[in-house]
């Protein structure tokens, strides 16, 4: 368990690199006994970003295979993680769960934090798979047999594209899961454990985006944008998956019930983000203010960054020949979805480390030890300047290509928006029949 201690600190700084990062929601108590619930869409990086948010040291639960698995098993043990074994796995060796059962306990007893997947597999499914039992059994049993109640609390992850580099990485952490009343009855009263598994389920729907199909979460998305823009609804990433979560549910009585209105405004949706995708804009683009002061003042922001454009080319040409061999070395070992961003992480680090340490040596041979030295540190930190500035300018040229779309296509804009207005209009008006429990 040597990387437990540290474990939050690496994770972090792994997760950071990754992924843009954006952490909403409500908090993990800092101290005492709590656990953890979580969505599973993406393997090992899954732990990496609850013990990140976390900012505590977090011991998970991980299927016993994993531990024996040459490429991650050294990791798991290193995190402290705790076997469970699974009867699908092998059903001779189900024995073995009482002394998980009783390593968790003994955890929250001390006032530990642990992190569990109740879904039991990392998967690539648009939305939570049924959970398994064992979150509510851990909960009921701490109290039943050490009298401890431990604070259950949710964490979603939301990815847009989880296996795609710098991509960007919601992690919403819910209010903790109410179950007080639960509390008197113990890990073998299967109604309670049903109960608890459900609140547990209903807890992790309102931190996670579940649609029917992969396809949706572009319509469901540009519906939530639509409708919020034109409410003036709230900025929060929390708020918004919340949004999303009542989105997908009308989406699903509209087709459950098939009226025509309603199925003619979402094809008209999907023909606005359809006209939207051939000018590689967004819904709220069509907001955005390209008069002549905010154009001088976005001129001006981002003529700081003219200076930089040496760093962040040197950067993309340092660093080109790791990024390159990560990319080639994951495509060779062909991982499933779910584990891409995994490979990518541990492939990635293990790369960038080499040619950190080569550029060091070859700079103390050819300059003086020092300097090598001095590299080994300086690198890295050089490398992700020089990331920050790249991604700094991606979005420069994402506005001055929007900004000349705006001003060069004035009757097609005012068209979309008038679109766009139009959809907002009926959109409300599927929201307001919902609320009121009329379809």
């Amino acid at each position: 368990m040597w990387l437990l201690p540290v474990f939050s600190r690496v994770s972090s700084a792994a997760v950071r690199l990754f992924y843009r990062l954006t952490v909403a929601g409500g908090s993990i108590p800092a101290e005492g006994p709590v656990l953890l619930v979580a969505n599973h869409p993406n393997s090992l990086v899954d732990p990496a970003l609850v013990v990140a948010v976390a900012r505590r040291p977090v011991r998970f639960l991980a299927a016993a295979p994993v531990f024996d698995d040459p490429n991650v098993g050294w990791l798991i043990k290193a995190a402290g993680s705790i076997p469970v074994y699974r009867r699908h796995e092998d059903p001779t060796v189900m024995g073995r769960n009482r002394q998980m059962f009783e390593a968790v306990f003994e955890e929250l007893e001390r006032g530990a934090a642990v992190g569990i997947f109740p879904e039991g597999v990392s998967h690539n499914e648009p939305s939570l798979v049924d959970l398994k039992t064992g979150a509510a059994r851990i909960a009921l049993g701490t109290r039943e047999y050490r009298g401890i109640i431990p604070v259950i609390v949710p964490v979603g992850m939301v990815p847009t594209e989880k296996g795609r580099y710098r991509s960007e990485m919601l992690v919403v952490i819910g209010d903790p899961i109410e179950w007080s009343d639960l509390t008197v009855r113990g890990a073998e009263d299967r109604d309670a454990v049903r109960e608890l598994t459900g609140r547990i389920a209903s807890g992790l729907r309102r931190v996670t985006l579940n649609v029917e199909q992969w396809e949706d979460r572009s319509l469901v998305e540009a519906a939530e944008a639509i409708w919020a823009e034109r409410q003036g609804a709230g900025k929060d990433p929390a708020e918004r998956v919340a949004r999303l979560g009542i989105t997908t549910k009308i989406l699903a009585e509209i087709r459950e019930h098939a009226e025509p209105r309603d199925r003619e405004l979402i094809r008209s949706l999907r023909r606005h983000l359809a006209r939207l995708a051939v000018l590689r804009m967004l819904p709220r683009d069509l907001r955005v203010n390209v008069g002549f002061g905010a154009s001088v003042r976005w001129a001006m922001r981002r003529a700081v960054l003219l200076p930089s454009v040496v760093v962040a080319l040197a950067g993309y040409v340092l660093f080109r020949a790791p990024n390159v061999a990560t990319t080639l070395a994951t495509t060779a070992m062909a991982p499933a979805e779910d584990r891409l961003s995994t490979y990518k992480v541990l492939v990635g680090f293990i790369m960038h480390a080499i040619w950190t340490i080569l550029l060091a040596v070859i700079a103390g041979f050819v300059v003086d030890p020092l300097v090598g030295l001095a590299a080994v540190v300086g690198i890295p930190f050089f490398g992700v300047a020089a990331l920050r500035l790249r991604e700094s300018w991606r979005g420069a040229g994402r506005d001055l290509r929007r900004f000349y779309a705006l001003k060069a296509r004035r009757v097609l804009m005012d068209e979309l928006r008038e679109e766009q207005s139009r959809l907002a209009k009926g959109l409300e008006a599927i929201r307001v029949r919902w609320s009121a429990g009329s379809p």
